[in-house]
């Protein structure tokens, strides 16, 4: 077997120039002008400060202070969606939450990785999709090109690598079906 050498000053960041000026301008106007923020406060500010990034957020959408959003131009929220305290959203690739669904605390949805079978280990992404009326637990991990079908829950702590079906709930890691997810009508 040929020992192969990886040699990473040869590495090259292909998101160019205009991608990191976009980057550092969001993370100084997100510090600058939300993070701070208690996490529940001013949400239409917020919300505009992502949409002035080019965010595609539902003003019923409601992101915490403390979450951290990549690249605001990836991101898009619809109505009654959260993605709640201390997620962090790697969205180097598009990340869709769909209408009434949460992220919660401390989640991380990472939408890109590098290709270990290149010996300059680039950088690939792919998109994330969490459709509707889905719950994601605590420190919960997302990975690249990963779906969440409707209604699906992934408990807490719970590492998701491969796409998620409508109306289970997953957990573990690497996440395994626990059961179907069967509503009870409230009074």
């Amino acid at each position: 077997m040929t020992e192969t050498i990886i040699d990473l000053s040869k590495y090259e960041n292909h998101l160019g120039r205009k991608h990191q000026l976009i980057r550092f301008l969001w993370s100084i106007t997100w510090a600058l002008f939300a993070s701070w923020l208690p996490r529940s406060v001013g949400k239409g500010w917020k919300n505009f400060l992502l949409r002035l990034f080019g965010a595609r957020i539902a003003k019923t959408a409601h992101v915490y202070s403390s979450a951290k959003v990549y690249y605001p131009a990836n991101l898009i929220m619809g109505e009654y969606s959260c993605l709640a305290s201390d997620v962090d959203c790697y969205n180097v690739a598009p990340v869709t939450i769909g209408d009434n669904t949460t992220v919660s605390q401390g989640t991380y949805l990472c939408a890109a990785s590098h290709d270990v079978t290149n010996s300059l280990i680039p950088l690939i992404t792919a998109p994330i999709v969490i459709e509707d009326q889905v719950w994601i637990g605590a420190k919960a991990y997302i990975g690249m090109g990963v779906t969440i079908g409707q209604g699906a829950v992934v408990g807490a702590t719970a590492s998701v690598y491969k796409d998620v079906e409508p109306w289970i709930i997953v957990g573990g890691n690497p996440a395994k079906f626990i059961k179907k997810r069967i509503l009870k009508e409230h009074a």
